[in-house]
């Protein structure tokens, strides 16, 4: 059971460590919160979706997205264009004065793009699918109990730290010049993001 728990602990790491939508949109949101429970609607959904997301690739339900090229398709075009929707409104947020209100998104907003950049995002589901779904085949009973738990943790902890470290940096940044230039810089990894997504539509997936 061991060697099941860290293998799903180094792999969860391994997989949610990488720079993406997800990530920056949960540390954006932290850093302009004017507190730290302002963000925690993005840390509880990306937290629900991951945790959705681990539960069905290793239970093998998600494996019927990968065999419906339609459904495929559909995921993609809504992915795009929640990110291209997502990095317009970045793009026009204004961090300038962190005690306003409209200095941050909203708990309706949050929940809205934490749930476009955690399931409409297509390679996050498959590599979900074909990374942590795959490797669960190795266990059974406790031992796949462990994996999925591990992986599950991993997660949470990911989002919650991301939104403290973000809380951390927005303290500093009181005239919001930093938190600015992430915004500027987080809408055009989204809008990257939202780009690859559309040529690899466009090419069949």
């Amino acid at each position: 059971m061991t060697a099941a728990l860290l293998h799903g602990i180094i792999l969860a790491f391994g997989l949610i460590l990488p720079l993406g939508a997800q990530n920056v949109f949960v540390f954006n949101q932290g850093a302009s919160q004017p507190r730290l429970r302002g963000a925690i609607p993005v840390i509880i959904t990306a937290g629900l979706c991951d945790t959705l997301l681990i539960l069905l690739a290793v239970l093998g339900v998600s494996v019927i997205v990968l065999t419906m090229p339609i459904l495929q398709t559909v995921i993609f075009s809504l992915g795009i264009i929640f990110l291209l929707y997502m990095g317009w409104s970045i793009w026009k947020s204004d961090p300038a004065s962190l005690s306003q209100k409209e200095a941050a998104m909203s708990m309706q907003k949050q929940v809205l793009f934490a749930m476009s950049v955690s399931l409409l995002n297509p390679h996050a589901i498959i590599d979900t699918i074909g990374v942590i779904g795959t490797s669960s085949l190795s266990y059974e009973g406790l031992e796949k109990v462990a994996f999925t738990t591990a992986c599950i943790v991993i997660s949470w902890m990911w989002f919650i730290g991301l939104a403290v470290v973000g809380r951390t940096v927005g303290n500093f940044d009181t005239k919001g010049v930093f938190l600015n230039a992430l915004n500027k810089i987080s809408a055009v990894i989204i809008w990257g993001v939202a780009l690859y997504l559309a040529i690899q539509l466009y090419n069949g997936i």
